[in-house]
């Protein structure tokens, strides 16, 4: 019974980012203005930075009440009042220019110059040909542990037989050249653009 591993440096080809800005107000109405001219004012500034539209998304509006609370130590109760809505929307990009993507979530500050707070997220990467990357490694960690197997059997005076089982261990995704602790329930990093992956094999073999 032998362990074969595979292992495998690729660069993300895809990337994922979002943005926040809000709105507040003690009218509804009003705030919803607000943050429509903000959701413009982000739409402006991303088509001057050539990104195009279908690469964009906006997510619904999220409204909460917002509050103040006070404490009356002569009744010993405390006391909330109205302060104003609080309005939130995202703007996601989804994108394959990786380097266009990424300046535009560096260079998105500009918009406070603007009066308009942003709140910017850390891009996101993924590899949209994962599927065939896992397949091949598959086939490499397989290969690897008849590998194995092999050394072990000649140094048994022995020779291998046929493979009676075999089954896939764990597929883990972390950022290339991190310290990145490895899981037994895998893991799937996202924030480094340069990855490592890895996956094992389980194979069990006759001695012949």
């Amino acid at each position: 019974a032998v362990t074969g591993k595979a292992e495998r440096n690729f660069t993300s080809d895809l990337i994922v980012w979002s943005a926040t800005f809000t709105s507040e107000s003690t009218d509804l109405q009003d705030a919803y203005s607000e943050l429509k001219g903000k959701q413009q004012a982000v739409a402006s500034y991303l088509k001057s930075k050539s990104i195009p539209s279908e690469a964009i998304a906006y997510s619904s509006v999220s409204i909460s009440r917002e509050n103040e609370s006070s404490y009356d130590e002569s009744s010993g109760r405390t006391f909330y009042r109205f302060k104003g809505y609080s309005l939130t929307q995202t703007v996601t990009i989804t994108s394959r220019n990786i380097e266009a993507i990424e300046a535009v979530s560096r260079q998105i500050s500009e918009l406070i110059n603007n009066g308009i707070e942003i709140e910017s997220g850390n891009p996101r990467y993924y590899y949209t040909k994962l599927n065939d990357l896992k397949i091949e490694m598959l086939k490499e960690a397989s290969e690897d542990a008849r590998n194995r197997a092999s050394v072990i059997a000649e140094g048994s005076k022995s020779s291998l037989g046929g493979l009676t089982k075999s089954n896939m261990g764990v597929f883990q995704i972390v950022g290339q050249n991190s310290d990145e602790d490895y899981s037994w329930g895998g893991s799937f990093n996202t924030s480094s653009k340069e990855k490592t992956a890895s996956i094992t094999v389980n194979s069990t073999y006759n001695i012949k």
